[in-house]
């Protein structure tokens, strides 16, 4: 493990994930110190990404989850600085923060998603309601771990749930709800990994039954048939690749009644505490957490 040099575990920050962040980093920290990784946790909220070279740095596994750690910004200091780090490029990682820009992509791509309309202050919020039917989403487009979103099941409810989501960001998406559950599929040095079916016991999978609540049940393998979970495997690698993805990530999906795929959001730094499901897809392809902790940081790059 020497190979891979004084390693940072970035994590912690300044953004609203900044607790989850905590949390995932302590894990990979113990994991990479565990297989013999000189690895330290370095907080870009207690001191500046600067001191990364002055302390003898020579390699980052990012564990930031949000904005500046997730949207391009560290992956564009520590290009410029030309130390590797873990996940997707500068490009990559500004396209998937923004749910609505990676909307567009995967429609021009062709790829499957759910119907949206963006919300502002002038919206028809009554329109826009009949238009998506409800139940709707309502989502800010730059935060993650279901910060900020609301679903919206009664008339009415719309341009609540609009105001709630403008607190984080300037774009907000009403996203048309698809009810035959919900799956992810991770995606690790460009190889699609077992499907998971995610049941929150909440409203719908949020900020506590992703981090805190023990009753959100996760099925991997997922239960689908065969050749249903071909199907979104291909299309979580192909949705990944059309991103411009590298390394690791997470995409998201959801299914209809009928098993029509969407595509909903991709996580370019996926969560690594005890309930997330990037560990869990791995074990049910025999990798323990420690080996994929290794894994990801042996595909850092620069450039």
């Amino acid at each position: 493990m020497k190979q891979f040099g004084k390693v940072a575990v970035v994590m912690g920050g300044n953004s609203a994930e900044r607790e989850v962040s905590l949390m995932s980093g302590g894990g990979v920290l113990a994991a990479l110190q565990s297989q013999g990784v000189d690895a330290h946790a370095f907080d870009p909220a207690e001191k500046p990404l600067a001191a990364l070279k002055e302390e003898g740095f020579v390699r980052v596994f990012n564990i930031l989850h949000g904005p500046f750690g997730e949207d391009g910004t560290l992956q564009g200091a520590l290009e410029a600085m030309g130390m590797p780090y873990t996940g997707c490029g500068v490009l990559a990682s500004a396209i998937c923060m923004d749910k609505w820009r990676t909307k567009l992509l995967w429609k021009g791509a062709g790829l499957p998603i759910p119907a949206f309309e963006l919300l502002n202050d002038n919206s028809d919020f009554a329109a826009i309601e009949q238009q998506l039917g409800l139940p709707i989403f309502v989502k800010p487009s730059t935060e993650g771990s279901s910060i900020g979103v609301t679903k919206v099941k009664n008339p009415g409810e719309l341009k609540a749930a609009y105001e709630e989501a403008r607190k984080y960001d300037s774009i907000v998406i009403a996203e048309q709800f698809i009810g035959g559950g919900e799956y992810t599929c991770a995606v690790i040095d460009d190889k699609a990994y077992p499907t998971i079916k995610i049941e929150p016991a909440t409203e719908f999978y949020d900020y506590q039954a992703k981090y805190f609540r023990d009753d959100t049940v996760y099925r991997c393998p997922s239960g689908l048939a065969q050749e249903t979970e071909q199907r979104a495997r291909e299309l979580a690698l192909q949705a990944f690749r059309v991103l411009g993805c590298r390394g690791w990530a997470r995409v998201d999906f959801l299914m209809d009644e009928q098993g029509g795929i969407y595509l909903l959001e991709v996580n370019t730094n996926p969560g690594m505490t005890s309930h997330s499901l990037v560990p869990m897809a791995a074990r049910a392809e025999g990798l323990s957490y420690e080996e994929l902790c290794v894994k990801v940081l042996a595909a850092a790059h620069v450039g």
